[in-house]
């Protein structure tokens, strides 16, 4: 399977061109379509724009193949959450009545299963920034399938917080740090593709000034960690009174190649 066929839900505001001379060629393909969920009833089933005012209908059963009850449905909050969003989902019937049953579950087990038998590690995916918690953020990679990002593999510069690199929504390429492939569960990195040291530090020149945000004030009295870039940090001697994430103007004292260091003085 292409893992080029996956991408996160929303990631386009296209939606699926389908009229019903296409429906049936779509299910004999097995086509991954997308569209907008315009509305969830008391049933909690969705209802999604296709195209020239056709409506697909999602019943519950088909919403979700991972985070599922003991009754094997989705919580109410999943469904109601998927309104005015774009979901990707797949034709599974059209009745006699002209209703097409649509089924976003088997898009997810499909993309499981393009995590269990082609994603690899070190693998490069695209995503979008789904959740964000103190301790990481949630991204999905396609198909319903959400990775998360660690803190600490957001930047090289020491963060206190997601937010200052991502924001719910946000498309970022991931590279991926492990799998478990019997769960589905992904771990992803982003550090690794904000550019390497030398990349970073092309960019400056010794005696240049620019502006730093500082980091690590309190634990450290010996210097002060200023970000130059998310994967370029460099050191000036400690002052007191300066906060951490203020931005400040600093001069390039010193850029030692070998050593991966940089000396700075605080304007």
């Amino acid at each position: 399977m292409n893992s080029l066929k996956f991408k996160p839900e929303g990631w386009n505001n296209e939606i699926s061109k389908i009229n019903f001379a296409d429906l049936n060629k779509c299910i004999e393909n097995n086509e991954i379509m997308q569209g907008l969920v315009k509305r969830c009833d008391k049933n909690y089933n969705l209802y999604v724009n296709l195209e020239n005012g056709l409506t697909g209908i999602m019943p519950r059963e088909e919403i979700e193949a991972i985070n599922l009850q003991e009754n094997n449905l989705p919580k109410e909050n999943i469904c109601i959450g998927k309104v005015h969003k774009f979901v990707q989902f797949k034709i599974k019937e059209i009745k006699n009545d002209n209703t097409v049953i649509i089924s976003r579950k088997d898009v997810q087990k499909e993309a499981l299963d393009w995590v269990k038998n082609d994603l690899a590690v070190g693998q490069k995916v695209q995503g979008i920034v789904k959740s964000i918690k103190p301790y990481g953020a949630f991204i999905e990679i396609g198909g319903g399938v959400v990775g998360l990002a660690h803190i600490e593999d957001l930047s090289i510069a020491r963060i206190k917080s997601p937010y200052e690199r991502l924001k719910i929504g946000q498309k970022v390429k991931v590279v991926i740090k492990s799998i478990d492939k019997q769960k589905g569960k992904v771990i992803l990195s982003h550090k690794e593709l904000l550019g390497s040291w030398e990349e970073n530090a092309k960019k400056f020149e010794q005696g240049m000034k620019t502006y730093g945000i500082i980091r690590e004030t309190e634990k450290n009295k010996n210097g002060i960690f200023i970000e130059l870039n998310p994967n370029l940090v460099g050191m000036a001697e400690y002052q007191e009174g300066l906060e951490y994430g203020e931005k400040v103007s600093v001069y390039i004292r010193k850029i030692d190649e070998e050593k991966k260091k940089i000396k700075l003085n605080i304007l």
